[in-house]
């Protein structure tokens, strides 16, 4: 009787705590983007386990597998020869952003949901698609930003919402990118199709664009912005012939404006953003958060990581599945959040090739 109730009691406590009784059983769909890695390095966490790959691109796979001494025997050739053969409970998508739709065609029909790498979607219509299917199916179809387990944006956004701590916001500006993909040396297959406008859906713009499309929609609530426009240039022709390497948006609201500033440019890799208030600022980037109030001397605070499963974009997929976490459509991973980021990532576009500005309310 004793044992049994220890038993329980550990039981409850797993409970409580947001401990998986049984790991979350990971697929992975593709390898050619190489925020893979991050997934690969958290193999070793008790939220989930990796049951299968499919990527059809062997020599590549074979390069992991041996970078994190994995057996070949989570290899095949297929998404769907995966599926079948591993029984995965969620799949994560690290192929092109154009083959984001494929991996929920084959996955939603079999209930397994989806995490896919940022932006959600190459395009609208696509995501659109996407989000019709994970609806149909009731599913999970989150998307994974960096930023989004930046301690630092949420203790930002607690400021803001919480302690009125800048007054309302009047203006977001959000800085991405780094000197470039090839110049910073990501991998071959992983350059092919980042610098390819139909695999992709631009260059710096979606590439980068979308951090900004994604904190600027979570820190407006959700809201639709009034209009977009934006200015794409390649300063490197030579090395990006096919997209751009320098984007900046502008998106307006009502009473608030936002610029995103997205490139292949930068001296140095950025992920920063400043929301301005009525009385005060913050600036938030991965390890700090300052904070000035009208013209007294500006405040820094080193921020650490968050706790888990908040650190950690998988752990917190698979307590979204098991129910530990509860997600709603202000998440900065929900589908809800995602589709209006890409509703301003699709008037970017348009409106860098048209040359104006595009209205998102007007008919």
């Amino acid at each position: 009787m004793k044992n049994i109730l220890v038993t329980f009691v550990v039981l409850c406590s797993g409970i409580l705590y947001g401990q998986q009784a049984k790991p979350l059983r990971i697929g992975i769909a593709g390898l050619t983007h190489t925020h893979v890695h991050w997934l690969f390095g958290s193999n070793n966490r008790e939220e989930f386990e990796i049951v299968g790959i499919a990527e059809p691109n062997r020599e590549v796979a074979l390069r992991y597998l041996k970078q994190y001494n994995l057996s070949e025997n989570l290899l095949f050739s297929s998404l769907e020869e995966m599926i079948d053969r591993t029984n995965p409970e969620a799949v994560t998508a690290f192929n092109s952003i154009c083959q984001h739709l494929e991996v929920v065609k084959v996955c939603a029909p079999r209930k397994i949901h989806v995490m896919v790498e940022k932006p959600l979607a190459v395009s609208l219509d696509h995501a659109k698609q996407m989000k019709a299917l994970a609806k149909k199916h009731n599913i999970y179809l989150l998307t994974n930003y960096e930023t989004t387990w930046y301690k630092s944006n949420h203790d930002a956004v607690k400021m803001i919402r919480d302690d009125n701590a800048i007054g309302e916001i009047k203006k977001i500006v959000v800085h991405d990118g780094h000197r470039g993909p090839k110049e910073i040396g990501v991998s071959q297959e992983f350059l092919e199709w980042l610098t390819d406008p139909v695999q992709n859906g631009g260059g710096a713009l979606m590439d980068f664009g979308c951090y900004g499309a994604n904190l600027a929609t979570w820190l407006m609530n959700n809201a639709r912005p009034e209009s977009v426009l934006a200015v794409t240039q390649t300063f490197k022709p030579d090395i990006y012939p096919k997209v751009d390497d320098e984007a900046t948006i502008i998106v307006t609201y009502p009473k608030a404006q936002a610029i995103i500033q997205a490139s292949w440019n930068w001296p140095y890799n950025r992920k920063d953003m400043e929301v301005y208030g009525q009385t005060a600022y913050i600036k938030a980037d991965r390890n700090s958060l300052r904070f000035q109030k009208g013209d007294e001397a500006e405040q820094l605070t080193k921020v650490e990581a968050r706790p888990a499963p908040y650190d950690n974009p998988f752990a917190f997929f698979a307590g979204v599945i098991r129910g530990s976490v509860k997600i709603d459509d202000q998440d900065l991973s929900s589908l809800e959040l995602n589709m209006i980021a890409m509703e301003i990532l699709d008037a970017a576009t348009r409106s860098a090739k048209e040359g104006k500005r595009i209205y998102l309310n007007r008919k």
